[in-house]
């Protein structure tokens, strides 16, 4: 009985030897799968390319078109113009600081100057002189005659840097019976713009926000400035 014990497990050994010698390396091949295994078909919507643009978003935090944009290629912008040097250079500091590629450019430009209010269609020296005395009764001391009968005259009421003291000035000469004109002032100046380089994933949304979006224009990649 003992005898035939160890030959039984002399036999699995032998058994055991023989398996893992002649099992060979696994070799590249084709795996055949049969089509019910895949499981069940995917469903395919018609808004998938919306939904894909909202989780991009959702990713990014906001959703906002900036973040997008930046995903999607759009991974620079230009930031201005700025009217003064210094206000360029801080802000590309800014930037740089947070570790994005940046480059300071400068040229001509139209900045603005204020919001400009007059009175239209002085036909006269003498109906300007007698305008002007009335609008000063009506409490506008600051009312002044501009032009020349060539050109055409015109009465100014002020500059105002603020939409709504322009606004102000507007309702007050109409009170007191004159058709006003608001109209933004610019002029030709050297102007700053600051182009900045994303990193990978982050979108324009803040700078967007601190800086407005009349002034922050977004590039396309080959745009970005290569160096800090």
């Amino acid at each position: 009985m003992r005898n035939l014990l160890l030959f039984l497990l002399l036999a699995n050994i032998l058994y055991f030897v023989w398996g893992m010698l002649s099992g060979g390396d696994p070799e590249p091949g084709i795996a055949i799968v049969s089509e019910s295994e895949l499981g069940p078909p995917l469903d395919v919507t018609a808004n998938r390319d919306a939904e894909a643009a909202a989780s991009v978003g959702a990713v990014l935090g906001s959703g906002e078109p900036s973040d997008l944009d930046a995903v999607m290629g759009r991974s620079c912008v230009t930031v201005g113009p700025f009217r003064s040097s210094d206000d360029a250079d801080r802000a590309k500091t800014e930037f740089a600081g947070e570790g994005m590629r940046t480059a300071l450019r400068s040229g001509q430009g139209q900045i603005f100057v204020g919001h400009s209010v007059q009175v239209q269609g002085v036909e006269s020296r003498d109906e300007g002189r007698t305008m002007l005395s009335k609008l000063h009764e009506g409490g506008l001391q600051d009312a002044f005659l501009v032009g020349n009968e060539e050109v055409g005259l015109s009465i100014s009421l002020g500059i105002f840097g603020n939409q709504s003291n322009a606004e102000k000035v507007e309702l007050q000469a109409k009170s007191i019976g004159f058709d006003v004109d608001i109209s933004p002032m610019t002029r030709d100046a050297d102007v700053f713009f600051v182009d900045i380089g994303l990193p990978p994933g982050k979108g324009a949304g803040s700078i967007v926000e601190k800086y407005g979006e009349d002034r922050v224009l977004l590039r396309e990649a080959a745009t970005c400035p290569q160096s800090q």
